[in-house]
C-alpha cells in the first residue's frame, strides 16, 4: 500500500481546527490539485470562492445551519457551478440544459475530492459543508455571485484539533454490482446496521442510538431543500 492510499483510506471528516494558519504554499498546492481534476469537455464550469472576510465567514456559518467551524477554520472555500465566463465569451452560450448543471455538479465534486486529498496528504483535515445550500440564496448573495452561477457546497480546511474514528462504509458486495444492478441482500444490510449501530455508541463524540437504516429512513422521508429548484432556475440554471 503506498500512501496515496493510505491517505484515501484514512480520510475522516474534521469540524475541530487548531488557530494554526497554511502556508501559502500548502493553498497554492491545494488549489492547483483541485484545477487538476478531470473536466467534461474541458469545459471547465466551477469556481471556488476563498472566504477570508471574518463578517462574511460569520454570516456564513450561520447561513449553513450554525456550523461554527466554518466561522474558525484556516480556510473556508466555496465551490460554484459558473457557467458565467462562458456568457461573457459568448453571450450565446445556453447554460440552462439540466444536463448542463449535472456537469458542473460532478466536475465541482471531482475538483473538491482532489482539493481535500491534497490537504490530507499535507497533514491537514477538512469538511464538506453542504448545509450552505439551506440558504442558497443569501449565501449567492452573500459571495455576490452572477447570473448562470450558483452555489454547491463549502469545504473547510485546517490543522485537526481532533483525531475522530474511521466512520465504516457500507460493503463492496452491496456497493458494487457486476454487469448490471444485483438485488438488495437485506441480511448484508442488516449486519452493516449493526455495525454502525456500535459505532455511533462508542465514537468518542456526539454518541446517540442509531442505525444506519433508521438514519436514512428519517433523511429521506420528506423533500430536502424544496427551495433549490426555484433557486437555480432564478439563477439561469436547470430550465429544461
Amino acid at each position: 500500500m503506498n500512501t496515496t492510499i493510505e491517505t484515501l483510506l484514512g480520510h475522516r471528516s474534521i469540524r475541530k481546527f487548531t488557530k494554526q494558519q497554511l502556508e501559502p504554499e500548502q493553498l497554492d498546492t491545494i488549489l492547483k490539485s483541485g484545477l487538476a481534476a478531470s473536466s467534461s469537455s474541458l469545459l471547465q464550469v466551477v469556481s471556488i470562492i476563498r472566504v477570508t472576510d471574518k463578517n462574511k465567514r460569520a454570516q456564513l456559518s450561520e447561513l449553513a445551519g450554525n456550523q461554527p467551524y466554518v466561522a474558525t477554520a484556516a480556510e473556508f472555500l466555496v465551490f460554484c457551478i459558473d457557467y458565467h465566463r462562458h456568457k461573457v465569451i459568448n453571450p450565446n452560450v445556453n447554460s440552462d440544459y439540466t444536463e448542463l448543471a449535472l456537469i458542473g455538479a460532478i466536475d465541482a465534486g471531482i475538483m473538491a475530492q482532489n482539493c481535500l486529498i491534497a490537504a490530507e496528504s499535507l497533514g491537514l483535515g477538512g469538511v464538506y459543508i453542504g448545509g450552505l445550500r439551506n440558504n442558497a440564496q443569501k449565501v449567492d448573495e452573500l459571495l455576490e455571485l452572477p447570473s448562470d452561477t450558483a452555489v454547491l457546497f463549502g469545504m473547510c480546511l485546517g490543522y485537526p484539533a481532533q483525531d475522530p474514528e474511521l466512520k465504516p462504509r457500507l460493503p463492496q458486495s452491496v456497493l458494487v454490482h457486476e454487469n448490471g444492478y444485483q438485488p438488495v441482500d437485506l441480511n448484508l444490510i442488516s449486519e452493516y446496521d449493526q455495525v454502525m449501530h456500535k459505532y455511533y455508541a462508542g465514537r468518542s463524540s456526539n454518541a446517540k442510538q442509531s442505525s444506519w437504516s433508521a438514519q436514512i429512513t428519517n433523511k429521506l422521508a420528506g423533500e430536502s431543500r424544496p427551495h433549490i429548484l426555484g433557486y437555480l432556475n432564478h439563477k439561469g440554471l436547470v430550465q429544461r
